[in-house]
């Protein structure tokens, strides 16, 4: 049993190139924890405004020209 064969010993290549899998995985697991993170921030954000009442979306803006208006009715034309 002394013979462990080829399992354990590896050669300088295959050292770095498990220590750049491990590496990248590493990365991976960091990635997809900041994306699960951002979205249970943004489930959090739909959750609170799940207990506003919905007049407060039918609400103007608190800016007057925070968004954009027709200055006229498009179908219309301007001589009548």
């Amino acid at each position: 049993m002394s013979d462990n064969g080829d399992y354990f010993a590896q050669n300088r290549t295959a050292q770095i190139r498990n220590w750049i899998m491990s590496e990248m995985l590493r990365g991976g697991g960091y990635a997809a924890a900041v994306l699960v993170g951002v979205g249970l921030l943004v489930w959090v954000i739909y959750l609170i405004g799940l207990l506003l009442p919905a007049e407060s979306r039918d609400t103007p803006p608190p800016m007057p020209f925070s968004h954009l208006e027709a200055p006229q009715d498009p179908t219309t034309t301007l001589h009548g």
